[in-house]
């Protein structure tokens, strides 16, 4: 795998008297997927919040790619190129997938784009468009109003509309949360390509897929990640067994 893209010491989030996120260490290298596991109320979606900056942290340090974003807002990490996706499905609902694509692709032009000019008249965006609903297999789909796409491709849509923003790490939460078993193997096929090119955090429930694509498994409970590693090393910890996964045997 190639070098770490984020980094991640020391990471603690606290509401009041409640640790979310506790004295978290980790790195998410290039061209590999990093999954994120742990039973609900473990603290995986805050730290996906900590990383993209939904969340300042309490205590900690976040590096991308060198430079120190610990408490930088939300759009200036995506402008530096972090990507995220939530658990719920976040695309316009009136709009043309082709629409929700350009309209993330237009967030990275230098400049506003101008009013009184047509949107398709930037070429640039729209190619960028284009070829972000090519990657996720939605290139026959793009003139179909997002909210008349199936669950599943509005998932493929979200995603589509983070690489049109061009990011070199990618955060989703929970992808393939409510899919069937036709749309997570597309998913999963989907993320194995994406990775190729991408430093991912995925965190997500669905165990076969987990285990399918991280190459680097983090485990947490309760706020503390309880361990991380290669996933078969993770999975054989009798901890990680107790707290979560159960016997290795209930997990093919």
């Amino acid at each position: 795998m190639a070098d770490a893209a984020l980094r991640v010491s020391g990471l603690s989030r606290r509401f009041g008297g409640v640790v979310a996120v506790n004295d978290v260490s980790l790195e998410i290298a290039g061209n590999a997927v990093h999954a994120v596991i742990g039973p609900n109320g473990a603290g995986k979606t805050t730290l996906a919040n900590l990383l993209s900056g939904d969340l300042a942290p309490s205590a900690g340090k976040i590096t991308f790619e060198g430079a120190e974003i610990s408490h930088l807002a939300a759009d200036t990490r995506s402008r530096m190129g972090i990507g995220r996706s939530y658990q719920k499905t976040n695309v316009f609902r009136e709009f043309t997938a082709l629409e929700n694509c350009r309209l993330a692709a237009q967030s990275r032009r230098p400049h506003p784009c101008n009013w009184f000019r047509s949107a398709l008249s930037y070429r640039e965006v729209t190619a960028a468009a284009e070829q972000a609903l090519a990657t996720v297999g939605l290139a026959a789909r793009a003139a179909v109003v997002a909210g008349n796409l199936s669950h599943g491709e509005q998932r493929q849509l979200e995603i589509a509309m983070c690489l049109a923003t061009s990011p070199r790490v990618l955060i989703l939460d929970e992808p393939l949360a409510g899919m069937g078993a036709e749309e997570s193997a597309a998913m999963v096929a989907l993320l194995k390509t994406i990775a190729a090119d991408h430093a991912v955090l995925l965190v997500e429930h669905d165990m076969d897929a987990v285990f399918a694509l991280a190459h680097v498994l983090t485990v947490m409970v309760n706020g503390i990640v309880l361990d991380s590693g290669a996933p078969e090393k993770v999975r054989a910890n009798p901890n990680v067994q107790n707290a979560y996964l159960g016997a290795p045997e209930d997990h093919g």
